[in-house]
C-alpha cells in the first residue's frame, strides 16, 4: 500500500524562541562571567564605545565619563552617542544585538571594545532594574528616551522632553540589591573602576555622593604612553609601574611595542625562579579596558620567567571578555612577543654581562627549555648555561676547556653513583638527569666542534677502574662468593677493584632502565604461562645486573675481606651494598630498607659480643 502524502496535512508553522531572562541571567553568571564584579566593565565598556561613536561623529569634542555610586544606586553616565528611540527598540530590547553591528558604524567595528550585545544583561546580576536615559548626538532634534528593563523580561520605553537630558549622551541607573552591596558599595565601584578602567584613554571620574570633588579613576596614561627626560627615568617609571601591578620588583623590564596590531606594554622579569612551565597570568587590556589579569595565551609555554601587561587594540575578547580568542592575530603576536624576549636576552649578553649573570643564576631553566627549540639561542648562552658536573657546578664552556670527552648521565641517582669516583678517574661527567641538561649537553659540538659528546655508560666507567693482582682476588674468592649469595635477591654481582678516592668503600653501578628490565624478568617468570607472562617473555632480554664494585684501597674493605666467618661476611656484604644505595640517593626499595636495618643490628650484636 502506498504511502500517502500528509504535508498538506500538517503544515508547518514558523515560530519565535521565548527567552527566560532570569534562566539566561543565571546561565550569565554562572557560565560567562567569573564574578558579578563584570557589570561595571560592561557599563564602562559600553560608555566607552559610545564616546568612541561620538567622536566619529564630533572628532574634536570633549567627552567623558561620571560613574556614581553612594550606597543606594549606582549611576554611569556618559556623552557618548546616545540612543533614538528606534534605537532603544532595536539593541536594548533584543538580546544578542550589538549597535556595533549596525550597518552605519559597521566600517568602524575594530574601533569599539565590545562585539556581543550582551553586556548590558550583566547589570541583572546585581540588580532587577536597569533604567537608561539616553539622547541621540546624530539626531539632535530627536526627543530623550528612557527605558526600563526588568529581570522578569519586561521593559517600558516611553519619550521625555528634551530637558530631560539636555546633552546627548547616555545614563544608566542601577538600584542595587540587597544582597549585592559587596559589589556596589561606593568603595568597591570606585576600585573596580580603577581595575578596569585605570588605561583607558577617556577621561573617567568618581563621585561618592558625599559632596567633595569627584575623584580621577584614570588620572594619567600608561607609563609607555609617557614622555621622559630620560631613558633612565623612563626605565625607572616602567619599574616601579610593574611592581605596582605585580607586587615584585623586576630584575628588569622590558618594552613591548607591535604598531602592526597596536600594542603597547612591558614585560617584567621576575626576581626569583619558578618551577618549569608554571605559565603566570598576563594582564591585557583592550583599548585600554582591563580584560584578563589571567591570560596564559599571550606568551609561549617558555616565558614562564616574566608577567606581561599590555594594552592592544586588534586582539580579539571572547564572549565574556574575559580571555582573548585564539586566532592568527593572536599567534602573530605571541610569536612577536617571543621575539621581542629573544632580543633581551641577545642584548644582555651583548652588552650587560652583570644583568645576564643574575638572570641566568636565576632563570637558567627557562632558559634552558628555550635553547632547546631555539638555534639562536641555544648558540648564544650554552656556554653561559650552569651545569651540576664531576667539577662542581660551572658552564659548559668552562668544563669543556679541561673536558675533551664529555661524558652525560641519564639520572641524577646515576650522576651521584660515579662523580666522586669519575673525578677521581679524571672523566668529565655532567648530571644529564635535570630536566632539558642531557638533550642540551649532546648539541656542545654545535657550539665546540673540538668537544665530543657520550652518554655515560656502565663499561666506561669500570674499564677506568684498576684490577687487582691475581693474588690478591684469590685470597678475596671466598668472601666474593658470600657476598655475591647474600646479594643475589638484588640481582647484584660483586667484583673487587682499585679506585680512588680511596676513602670510597664500594661503588654500587647500576642503572633506571636495567632495574626496570630485572622487574619486568621477575614479572614474566611470576607470570609464566599466562597471556601476560607470554607479552613480557616477548619483551624480555638478558637482564642486566647490578654490580657492586669494592674498593681494594679502602680499609674497611681489605678487612671485610678477610673474614672467614660466614655469617659476618654476608652482614658486611650487607651492610657495603646498603651504603653505596643510599650514597646513590634514589629510593630504597622496602627489601633494601629492610637489608640496611638488619645489616647495622647484626654488626652491632657481633660488636657488642665480641667486646663482652
Amino acid at each position: 500500500m502506498p504511502l500517502r502524502d500528509t504535508s498538506a496535512d500538517h503544515a508547518a508553522t514558523d515560530r519565535t524562541f521565548q527567552v527566560d531572562l532570569r534562566g539566561l541571567v543565571d546561565l550569565l553568571s554562572h557560565h560567562l562571567y567569573s564574578s558579578p564584579r563584570v557589570y561595571l566593565r560592561e557599563l564602562l565598556q559600553n560608555a566607552v564605545d559610545a564616546l568612541t561613536a561620538r567622536h566619529a561623529v564630533e572628532p574634536h569634542g570633549n567627552f567623558g565619563i561620571r560613574l556614581y555610586a553612594d550606597g543606594k544606586v549606582v549611576r554611569v553616565e556618559d556623552d557618548g552617542v546616545g540612543l533614538t528611540e528606534a534605537d532603544v527598540h532595536t539593541f536594548l530590547a533584543t538580546i544578542g544585538r550589538s549597535s556595533k553591528r549596525a550597518e552605519r558604524i559597521a566600517e568602524q567595528r575594530a574601533d569599539f571594545i565590545g562585539q556581543f550585545g550582551i553586556g548590558l544583561l550583566s547589570c541583572f546580576l546585581v540588580a532587577d532594574e536597569i533604567h537608561v536615559l539616553s539622547r541621540s548626538a546624530r539626531t539632535p532634534d530627536a526627543p530623550a528616551v528612557e527605558w526600563r528593563g526588568r529581570g522578569d523580561g519586561s521593559y517600558t520605553v516611553r519619550t521625555l522632553p528634551a530637558s530631560a537630558r539636555p546633552r546627548p549622551g547616555t545614563t544608566v541607573t542601577l538600584t542595587p540589591r540587597s544582597d549585592a552591596g559587596e559589589w556596589t558599595r561606593p568603595q568597591q565601584v570606585h576600585a573596580l573602576a580603577r581595575h578596569f578602567g585605570s588605561l583607558l584613554r577617556h577621561p573617567v571620574t568618581f563621585d561618592d555622593g558625599s559632596g567633595g570633588a569627584a575623584a580621577p579613576v584614570n588620572p594619567e596614561p600608561a607609563p609607555w604612553a609617557r614622555s621622559f627626560p630620560t631613558p633612565g627615568a623612563r626605565s625607572r617609571a616602567l619599574a616601579a609601574y610593574g611592581e605596582d601591578v605585580f607586587g615584585f620588583t623586576p630584575l628588569d623590564t622590558i618594552e613591548l611595542d607591535l604598531p602592526a596590531v597596536g600594542l603597547k606594554g612591558i614585560a617584567c622579569v621576575l626576581p626569583e625562579a619558578v618551577p618549569a612551565g608554571r605559565r603566570h597570568g598576563h594582564r591585557v587590556h583592550v583599548k585600554g579596558m582591563l580584560l584578563s589579569e589571567q591570560a596564559e595565551e599571550i606568551l609561549p609555554e617558555w616565558a614562564f620567567f616574566v608577567r606581561c601587561v599590555v594594552d592592544a587594540e586588534s586582539l580579539r575578547p571572547t564572549a565574556s571578555r574575559e580571555s582573548l580568542y585564539e586566532d592568527a592575530t593572536l599567534a602573530a603576536v605571541r610569536d612577536a612577543l617571543a621575539e621581542r624576549l629573544r632580543e633581551w636576552i641577545a642584548r644582555a649578553a651583548a652588552s650587560d654581562p652583570d644583568l645576564l649573570g643574575h638572570f641566568l643564576q636565576t632563570h637558567h631553566l627557562a632558559v634552558k627549555s628555550l635553547a632547546v627549540h631555539d638555534d639562536e639561542i641555544l648558540r648564544m648562552l650554552l656556554p653561559w648555561l650552569p651545569f651540576e658536573t664531576t667539577d662542581g657546578h660551572t658552564t659548559l664552556d668552562e668544563f669543556a676547556r679541561t673536558h675533551r670527552t664529555v661524558l652525560v648521565t641519564s639520572s641524577v641517582e646515576e650522576f651521584r653513583q660515579v662523580a666522586a669516583i669519575a673525578s677521581a678517574a679524571g672523566l668529565g661527567v655532567v648530571n644529564g638527569g635535570y630536566t632539558y641538561d642531557r638533550e642540551l649537553v649532546h648539541r656542545m659540538p654545535e657550539i665546540r666542534p673540538e668537544v665530543s659528546v657520550a652518554d655515560l655508560d656502565p663499561a666506561t666507567l669500570t674499564a677506568h677502574l684498576d684490577p687487582v693482582d691475581r693474588e690478591t682476588e684469590l685470597a678475596a674468592a671466598p668472601y666474593l662468593a658470600q657476598a655475591r649469595d647474600a646479594l643475589a635477591v638484588f640481582d647484584c654481582d660483586v667484583a673487587l677493584r682499585t679506585f680512588q678516592p680511596a676513602s670510597a668503600p664500594a661503588l654500587l653501578v647500576d642503572s633506571r632502565e636495567a632495574r626496570h628490565e630485572r622487574t619486568r624478568s621477575r614479572l614474566a617468570r611470576e607470570q609464566e604461562g599466562g597471556l601476560w607472562g607470554d607479552i613480557l617473555g616477548a619483551l624480555r632480554q638478558e637482564a642486566p645486573r647490578a654490580q657492586l664494585i669494592l674498593n681494594q684501597l679502602n680499609p674497611l674493605v681489605r678487612t671485610a675481606v678477610a673474614i672467614d666467618e660466614p655469617e659476618l661476611a654476608r652482614t658486611s656484604a650487607e651492610a657495603l651494598y646498603g651504603q653505596a644505595v643510599m650514597l646513590s640517593r634514589r629510593p630504597l626499595r622496602p627489601a633494601e630498607s629492610s637489608l640496611i636495618n638488619r645489616s647495622f643490628l647484626d654488626l652491632l650484636a657481633h660488636a657488642l659480643r665480641k667486646d663482652s
